[in-house]
């Protein structure tokens, strides 16, 4: 039994929303239910994600499905740091393939505008491992930093290389009316920006967000009563790596994504190379360079080559996250991987306006958790 993708919805994502987060998970559910022969009523389960300690609200997933009118149908609380709401999809996938439910609604959230900067990193430094980790400073722009600096050692990657991730982010997100910083940024801006955590620059790191996203999922006689545009999840995968990096043998790439890539490839019966559009998760400019490498666009080593010659634009032979990414669109922890769902499933349906790639049939998603903690890999077909 085929599992179908059958709607998509998304806030704007945005520094303050303004609204609690019943209100922002309703904005995006809404949008996910237009067009489709479906109620709310015949959802018969839901999985809420996201990262805990951001608001008050304990157990959200019961608050939500009341909201949205899901009870007395199941609700389930997914949680991987930032990439929930993917695992929320993988259980969502199980749910439908095993018989369980036949229509499930991944709802994925974060409201990081209650909290202070300061307090929103101590809550993300506190995904490593918190005895032995993040009381020392590994952060999550320190944990990247130095990802990217052994990169660099080993691979000859520049911080022109690292900017020229941020330049394409830019450009694609004053498309997206749902992004959070929608300007185009220059070269020389990005490489002239305060430094974070060396050789990573303001620039070079993701900005926090408020923002929800939800995906509805159905099995294959659902999904053509519901729809005449599924799209099909052809493949899923799913890995994690040590907690703690001083645990890992490799510092130039994601072993987690690595794994999941194998795993969704090998599932849907698909290589790299069929693979149209992307969706990677640019937290920092290294961690999209690495996500080039360990999804097979192209060898190790050769992920700076492949922005320095603009083949991960539109028109090149992979286009990578033309809504912006999490660099320029935003990074609400619970909603990105829906988020980034959302942007593929529009493109594999032709909706996804200006920044739509021509004729694309197979489109990937890679979302991970904390400093490569959990590695999530989707791959979906039209």
């Amino acid at each position: 039994m085929s599992v179908a993708i059958v709607g998509v919805g998304q806030t704007p994502f945005s520094r303050n929303c303004g609204v609690s987060i019943r209100e922002l998970c309703f904005e995006a559910f809404r949008e996910a239910l237009e067009d489709l022969n479906l109620t709310s009523k015949e959802i018969d389960a839901s999985i809420i994600c996201s990262a805990p300690e951001y608001d008050k609200q304990r157990s959200p997933a019961g608050l939500i499905s009341e909201y949205l009118g899901l009870t007395p149908k199941p609700t389930f609380y997914a949680e991987s740091i930032c990439s929930s709401s993917s695992t929320g999809v993988k259980v969502g996938y199980s749910f439908i393939k095993s018989g369980l439910h036949e229509i499930v609604a991944v709802i994925g959230f974060q409201k990081m505008s209650e909290i202070s900067s300061a307090e929103v990193q101590e809550r993300m430094g506190r995904g490593a491992d918190t005895q032995w980790e993040s009381p020392f400073g590994t952060m999550m722009p320190a944990g990247y930093a130095m990802y990217a600096r052994a990169h660099m050692q080993k691979y000859g990657t520049t911080e022109e290389q690292l900017a020229k991730i941020k330049v394409k982010s830019g450009k694609y997100a004053l498309l997206n009316p749902l992004a959070i910083f929608r300007r185009e940024i220059t070269l020389e801006e990005c490489l002239k920006a305060r430094v974070i955590a060396s050789p990573l620059k303001m620039y070079d790191c993701c900005a926090n967000a408020d923002g929800a996203s939800c995906v509805i999922m159905a099995s294959e006689e659902k999904a053509r009563k519901t729809t005449d545009t599924p799209v099909w999840v052809a493949g899923i995968g799913a890995a994690s790596d040590t907690l703690s990096t001083t645990g890992r043998s490799n510092l130039t790439g994601l072993t987690c994504a690595v794994d999941a890539a194998k795993q969704a490839y090998q599932m849907a019966h698909l290589e790299p190379k069929d693979v149209d559009v992307a969706e990677v998760h640019d937290c920092f400019t290294i961690a999209e360079i690495m996500a080039y490498e360990n999804l097979g666009f192209c060898k190790p080593s050769e992920g700076g080559k492949l922005i320095e010659e603009s083949q991960t634009y539109i028109g090149g032979k992979i286009p990578v996250n033309v809504d912006g990414g999490l660099l320029s669109k935003g990074h609400p922890i619970g909603a990105t991987g829906g988020s980034q769902i959302r942007t593929i499933v529009l493109q594999l349906q032709g909706r996804a306006g200006k920044t739509q790639v021509k004729g694309a049939e197979v489109g990937l998603v890679h979302n991970i958790g904390g400093i490569g903690v959990y590695g999530n890999v989707t791959l979906l077909r039209r």
